[in-house]
């Protein structure tokens, strides 16, 4: 047999596989580097408004992600489950991605909008309540006062990583940041304008106007897989921009 000669020699066997694995590599990889993004832009998608990122370093700093993946791929019991595969826009302004790998819980790509402000704070409260049979534990502290001095700081460097905030959006970043626990006025307005979609509201369901980090979470979760209208979306390329 040809490979005979390789089989006993293992040093010679090594180079063989580093060399067929070289050659894969560059098949794959070169290809990128002539491309314009290896990420195609979708109509919808934008920056997180400072209340859904203040909710989303909640989310990260309470480990959700140990238990909830935010990745639906294209077998067709997902889709069938959550809804449309998740597209590689939807997490490009994602640092870090929040894909996951293990589902103790549903996957949450696609919870935005598929249950009520009460529903979600009270699952986050007591999971029990709503939810029987969950394993999930509760997180009941998150109804203080949301601490979102460095707010500004972290819009300036997800701005260095490629974030396109605006220097307007950095600059009004407090007052939006406020202005998404209201439910009407001109500081929501110039909010709608500057983040399409947002959700607003006093999302922890307190008639006190200072955030708490419900609000932030709550306002995180509901505006997943909201961005992009799938209703209308086609891959082929108009839903391109």
């Amino acid at each position: 047999m040809k490979h005979e000669f390789f089989e006993k020699n293992s040093i010679l066997l090594l180079v063989g596989i580093l060399v067929m694995v070289s050659i894969g590599g560059l098949v794959q990889i070169a290809p990128l580097f002539w491309v314009d993004s290896t990420i195609e832009k979708v109509k919808g998608m934008r920056p997180y408004t400072p209340l859904e990122q203040a909710g989303r370093d909640i989310y990260v700093r309470e480990g959700c992600y140990n238990c909830h993946s935010q990745m639906v791929r294209t077998l067709r019991d997902e889709v069938e489950r959550y809804g449309h595969y998740s597209l590689a826009a939807e997490s490009m302004y994602d640092h870090p991605f929040q894909w996951g790998s293990k589902r103790t819980g549903p996957d949450l790509a696609r919870i935005g909008g598929k249950y009520s402000d009460q529903w979600q704070r009270e699952h986050l409260i007591n999971p029990r309540s709503v939810v029987p049979e969950s394993i999930m534990p509760g997180y009941p502290w998150l109804a203080k006062k949301l601490e979102a001095s460095d707010i500004v700081d972290k819009m300036k460097t997800l701005k260095l990583v490629g974030v396109p905030y605006s220097e307007e959006m950095i600059e009004k970043a407090k007052a939006d940041l406020a202005a998404q626990v209201q439910s009407e006025g001109r500081a929501v307005r110039d909010l709608l304008k500057r983040y399409p979609k947002a959700k607003v509201g006093k999302f922890d369901g307190k008639a006190d106007a200072e955030p708490t980090e419900l609000d932030a979470l709550i306002a995180y979760l509901q505006m997943l897989g909201t961005l992009v209208d799938f209703a209308t979306f086609d891959a082929s390329g108009p839903n391109l921009r």
